[in-house]
């Protein structure tokens, strides 16, 4: 019989391995009791905290350190114990984002470290092409105006063979740009520019008038350098890191929707 795909997310098989757990330890008696007097330290737990110890100052612990290791385990676990039995993890909502947070990551945990094969690294390259794109570059000139009619009165007078260094009002503004990417048109000249330049073709006669935020422009676009795609081996990494990020993505929202789906929820109007 063929399961529902539910049951292969990440998070469902946490979760059920949880219970596991806790039907495990209550068999055994209150082991998992955080108001319990009893710390067992025993070997498995020394050995990760000297694991722990030894991935961050690439040696092992000595005796003694490993003996302070094991005190501050036993500190935090007995502050931990006695702020669960008071209650104080009930209404504090940073501890409450902070287990929101590691039950999200638990649902992508396998995706962080899930190497893909390169036909599913080129299926998504193929499909999400755009994502990897270069740059449009765009050269031109601008003349600025403070309002419109001024400037529809300079582009007259650039029709009619005044030299552009002649035409216009005084500004903090480039008067040309060389290949600039989008991101440092929109910087210089605002989102509104941006906008309107892409609807230019580039020829070497002027145009406009063109709107931004600081008035007016007429513009001459001398070139236009649309995004070149890149070939698959040249963004394989990238690629790689767009999969994985929209795949933890995915697999979080799906994970959470299995939980959402079994809770019934009623919020007073």
């Amino acid at each position: 019989m063929k399961l529902p795909g539910w049951t292969r997310e990440p998070l469902v098989h946490f979760l059920v391995a949880g219970a596991l757990v806790f039907a495990f330890f209550a068999l055994r008696g209150n082991e998992v009791d955080p108001s319990s007097r009893v710390i067992s330290v025993d070997r498995e737990v020394q050995a990760q905290i000297a694991l722990g110890f030894e991935q961050m100052m690439s040696r092992p612990p000595t005796d003694s350190e490993l003996a302070g290791l094991v005190e501050n385990y036993v500190h935090d676990e007995i502050l931990y114990r006695e702020a669960i039995r008071l209650g104080f993890d009930r209404d504090d909502a940073i501890v409450r984002r902070r287990l929101a947070q590691k039950m999200d990551m638990a649902a992508s945990a396998r995706a962080e470290t899930e190497m893909p094969s390169e036909n599913t690294l080129k299926a998504w390259y193929a499909e999400h092409s755009a994502k990897f794109a270069e740059e449009t570059r765009y050269s031109f000139d601008q003349i600025w105006f403070s309002d419109e009619s001024a400037a529809k009165a300079g582009l007259a007078r650039l029709n009619s063979g005044t030299e552009p260094d002649k035409v216009g009002e005084r500004i903090s503004l480039p008067k040309s740009l060389e290949r600039e990417d989008r991101d440092g048109v929109a910087n210089t000249f605002g989102e509104r520019f941006l906008e309107a330049i892409d609807r230019l073709k580039p020829v070497s006669a002027w145009q406009g008038p063109v709107a931004s935020g600081l008035g007016w422009h007429l513009v001459r676009l001398r070139k236009l350098e649309p995004g070149r795609i890149p070939p698959f081996e040249a963004v394989r990494n990238d690629v790689e890191n767009d999969w994985r990020s929209a795949t933890i993505a995915d697999r979080r929202a799906k994970a959470y929707q299995v939980l959402r789906d079994a809770y019934r929820v009623e919020i007073e109007q």
